[in-house]
């Protein structure tokens, strides 16, 4: 079995140092989806959602959250996040949210792709709640984890 690398040879949670590595790019990529109605798809896609424009929020909650992922995961290490871009794929029963990260450093953004996705999806859902009782947040993972 694989040796955690967030705990002590007594299985406390710990930093992982990663001073010593080398510094690289790093790309992640994470999905998620939400189910809707639709009838909301159609207000999403017109924009007619009485809060505002989803997809453009959406889109700039998944942002800061990559940004913040730190600030959220105990022992993340913050990175300086050179590049994040989110797109929405229109599926005939919701929305699919796709995020990369990028960055040159010692560690992966994977966290910070997936938090971005989650957080994004969960805007969706804010700014929907009030006219579609059914949403449902589907599988969020991670779709790849390369560094050059």
């Amino acid at each position: 079995m694989p040796k955690f690398t967030h705990t002590d040879n007594k299985g406390k949670a710990r930093m992982v140092d990663v001073g010593n590595k080398p510094d690289k790019e790093r790309i992640a990529v994470a999905e998620g989806s939400i189910k809707l109605d639709n009838e909301t798809l159609k207000l999403i896609q017109e924009n007619l959602v009485q809060k505002g424009d989803v997809i453009a929020v959406a889109r700039i909650a998944g942002i800061q959250a990559a940004k913040k992922t730190a600030e959220l995961i105990p022992l993340c290490h913050p990175l300086a996040i050179h590049h994040i871009d989110i797109k929405e794929i229109f599926l005939q029963d919701g929305i699919r949210i796709r995020a990369e990260v990028k960055t040159i450093g010692k560690t992966g953004v994977e966290m910070e792709a997936l938090s971005a996705v989650g957080i994004s999806l969960l805007t969706i859902y804010d700014m929907c709640k009030a006219v579609d009782k059914t949403m449902v947040i589907g599988e969020i993972s991670l779709i790849e984890k390369k560094k050059k």
